[in-house]
């Protein structure tokens, strides 16, 4: 009777704890919809791709000029014809101008040009470049500010792109390197975290869930391996610290001691990370100059 009792109430438990997550994340997906005005609208992800499309057209337009191109039909033509392919002929007029407007460069961050480690997230090669990963961007940044809200979605999509510089700072020293896609894989490593977090929610546990953002992870790095000038590194270190900071930020609710539900990782109650977090990238940027020679 006592062992039937004990059964009882373990499974009592785990359905407990199932309505729980369940809850948390039901909660997650409609806290900051429900809120009025911009406050519910990913008005920053939208900034951020209109931002980023605007400056991958002034480079665009600067390095069509610096390869000898004038008028703006002969401008817009030659932006056409590198849309997908840089052609050999603009390849040193694409880097100066990349370089000029703070793309990654060893040898200038060593120079003291540490704003390399942010200035590279909002540059592009070309229209495919760019393309991608804005559209990447929408997909999945729309849903998760929604989920985070504005401030914590700056944070994660900030400090992954910086420590995915680093990463290709200190692991590929010779490349010159732009683009945005290692701070968006950190947006997909905090909703790894995410769905793993409240996998309980998901049907069979999130196995299919999980699954498929395994096979996108890994097709995504497994494109580095075939076509040239993919910064994997980047993309693993932006990956990596989107993981730990979706483990520190990203939402999960409980009941306080008034009964009511309560984002335990909210940023007022997560201050102290957020205060680690700036200080350990800074010292990882610092340790990642002094091995290379800074």
């Amino acid at each position: 009777m006592e062992q039937t009792e004990v059964v009882t109430d373990k499974g009592a438990q785990r359905l407990q704890a199932r309505r729980q997550v369940q809850l948390s994340y039901q909660t997650a997906l409609m806290h900051y919809q429900g809120r009025k005005g911009l406050a519910g609208k990913p008005w920053l992800t939208w900034l951020l791709v209109i931002g980023t499309s605007f400056i991958w057209c002034f480079t665009a337009y600067k390095t069509a000029q610096a390869a000898g191109v004038h008028g703006m039909l002969a401008i817009l033509r030659d932006i056409a014809n590198n849309a997908i392919a840089v052609q050999d002929r603009d390849n040193d007029a694409l880097t100066k101008v990349l370089l000029a407007y703070g793309a990654k460069d060893n040898t200038l961050i060593l120079q003291g040009q540490y704003w390399r480690f942010i200035t590279p997230i909002f540059l592009h090669v070309n229209a495919l470049h760019v393309g991608l990963n804005m559209v990447n961007l929408l997909a999945l940044g729309i849903f998760l500010e929604r989920i985070m809200g504005h401030v914590r979605y700056l944070l994660v999509y900030s400090i992954a792109g910086i420590i995915s510089l680093i990463a290709s700072f200190y692991f590929m020293p010779q490349e010159v390197s732009v683009g945005a896609s290692g701070a968006i894989f950190g947006l997909v490593g905090a909703y790894s975290i995410f769905v793993l977090t409240h996998r309980k929610a998901f049907p069979h546990g999130g196995l299919a869930t999980i699954a498929w953002l395994i096979f996108i992870i890994g097709l995504n790095l497994s494109i580095g391996l075939f076509v040239p000038n993919v910064d994997n590194y980047a993309h693993l270190g932006g990956l990596l610290g989107g993981c730990l900071l979706g483990w520190w930020f990203m939402p999960v609710y409980r009941w306080n001691k008034e009964k009511k539900l309560q984002d335990a990782h909210s940023l007022s109650k997560r201050w102290p990370f957020i205060l680690l977090t700036i200080v350990g990238t800074l010292i990882l940027a610092m340790i990642a100059v002094h091995l290379s020679g800074g």
